[in-house]
Formats: structure tokens, C-alpha cells, sequence
């Protein structure tokens, strides 16, 4: 496995000054950011500190990465929201604590940097609606995936109800919820939950490398895949036509992508080929 290295370049930010609290901890491999949900002792439950360092991160991201590896210390990737930040708060005060996960999750999802994360033991209420932002998941066969606020007189509050249905069908998280039920790593796998499924202990490591073959990808591509694709998907065919046409002729236009296909013509690229 490849570690998570720190940054030795006194230019490039850590993540204490780029604001973090204590709960994530940034580390650099290239021009990917691997950032760790470093509460193992509470599961990696999401407390609104950590929530506000995730919003804060995504929202301004480090100039020098390309894609970001999303981690987590321990056994578990998030076991939800942490149940001391359940206080006593009015209705107002309760749309305004979801809409602050909303509007995290989002910087995360709409922002400018794909996000790949390895997900691995609990992955179980917030911790599921956390990890449905990223764009790519891989799954370690210890994962395991629960939507159980219908079993404590809760609902949803971090985007689920949104992404959820998405992957699997509304009926299907209608199951989650009424009935607690619990999903095995191999039954998100099948059900859509996560694009990836490798053995314990090699998420990580196939993460990263995804990362870095992200990384290789020209920025616009990149941009037009977390950005247009959305949007083409969810709307009118019509419209996601001319949209997939405007975002081809930008993405063929720049120098990058003449001197890739210059490269490609000249034998000078890989080809695609079968799986490795």
C-alpha cells in the first residue's frame, strides 16, 4: 500500500493553515490531495466542526491539487452524525443544520476537484449521504451501509432523499428506511452503491491509483465531466445535446487536447485495450 505522504514544500499550505480542524488530516501524493477523516475512537462520525473543515476545504481547495483521495483512519469510514451534536434545537435550527451538511457536500460534489473515496466498516447514515458526493467509491469487503434515522423518529437531513435514489431507486431506500435494513459490501456493490469492490486493506491503494490516472486527464475534461455531465443527465435530451456539443467543441479546441490527439495520431499515446 502506498502511504499517504505529508507535504515537504514550505509553499504549499497544511491543512492547519488552510483551516482544518483536528478531525482531517491533508497529505499529498502529486497533484493528488489525500485527506483522512481522523476521528477513529467516535468511528469517524461527522460532528459539525468537521463538517464546516470539509466545507472550508472544498470550497477553497489547495492550488496544487488535481483530485482529492477521501480517507478515513481506523476500522470505519463514517458512522453518521456524531449523536452529541443531536441538541435540542427548533425547526428553524434544524433546517439550517441540514442545509450547512447541504451546502458541504455540495462544495465537495459541484466543486472543481474529482473526489475519490475508500469506503470500508461503517458507512451508515450521514457517513452514507457524506460518501454518495463523492464521484468515485471503492469499496473495501468490510463495508457495510444503513440509512437507520427512520428507526430513531428521524429523516435524512445530508442530501440522501437527493442522491441516494439516484443510485439505487427511490423503492429501494424506502426499504433502508422503513425497515433498518443493513447492506453488505457486496450488495452495495451489485445494488450501484460504489463503483469499485476490492479485498480489506487495498482500498487505499486502488483509490490512489485511480487518482493518479484522473490526474493525467486534461483539467477542461475533467471540469466538463463533474460539471456538464450532471446536467446533461438530469435534463431535457434536447438541451443535453447542444450542451455535450458546446462542452466537445471547448474540450477539442484547447492546445492540450490538439497536442494529445497529435500524439495519439503519431503512435505516440496508448491505446485502449482490454482490462489489465
Amino acid at each position: 500500500m502506498v502511504p499517504a505522504i505529508s507535504m515537504p514544500d514550505p509553499e504549499d499550505p497544511t491543512g492547519a493553515e488552510l483551516g482544518l480542524p483536528p478531525t482531517l488530516r491533508l497529505g499529498r501524493q502529486g497533484a493528488v490531495a489525500v485527506l483522512t477523516l481522523a476521528r477513529a475512537a467516535k468511528r469517524n462520525a461527522l460532528d459539525d466542526t468537521t463538517v464546516e473543515g470539509l466545507h472550508r476545504f472544498f470550497a477553497t481547495p489547495p492550488e496544487w491539487a488535481a483530485v482529492v483521495v477521501l480517507d478515513a483512519d481506523g476500522d470505519h469510514f463514517s458512522a453518521g452524525l456524531d449523536l452529541n451534536e443531536l441538541a435540542e434545537r427548533d425547526t428553524i435550527a434544524g433546517l439550517e443544520h441540514s442545509m450547512s451538511w447541504h451546502r458541504a457536500f455540495a462544495a465537495m460534489e459541484s466543486g472543481r476537484l474529482p473526489v475519490v473515496s475508500v469506503l470500508k466498516g461503517a458507512v451508515i447514515g450521514g457517513g452514507l449521504e457524506f460518501a454518495t458526493a463523492t464521484h468515485i467509491r471503492v469499496a473495501e469487503t468490510s463495508a457495510f451501509y444503513a440509512l437507520p434515522e427512520g428507526q430513531r423518529g428521524l429523516f435524512v437531513g445530508g442530501g440522501a432523499s437527493v442522491r441516494v435514489p439516484r443510485l439505487i431507486g427511490a423503492h429501494r431506500m424506502t426499504d433502508l428506511m422503513l425497515t433498518g435494513r443493513v447492506l453488505d459490501a457486496r450488495e452495495g456493490q451489485d445494488l450501484g452503491l460504489t463503483h469499485y469492490l476490492v479485498e480489506e486493506g487495498e482500498g487505499f491503494e486502488h483509490a490512489l491509483s485511480l487518482a493518479l490516472r484522473i490526474a493525467e486527464n486534461a483539467p477542461v475534461t475533467n471540469f466538463a465531466v463533474l460539471h456538464a455531465l450532471p446536467l446533461i443527465a438530469q435534463g431535457d435530451p434536447a438541451q443535453g445535446y447542444l450542451m455535450e456539443s458546446l462542452m466537445a467543441a471547448v474540450a477539442s479546441g484547447s492546445p492540450e487536447a490538439k497536442q494529445r490527439m497529435r500524439s495519439f495520431l503519431e503512435g505516440r499515446a496508448g491505446k485502449v485495450g482490454g482490462q489489465e
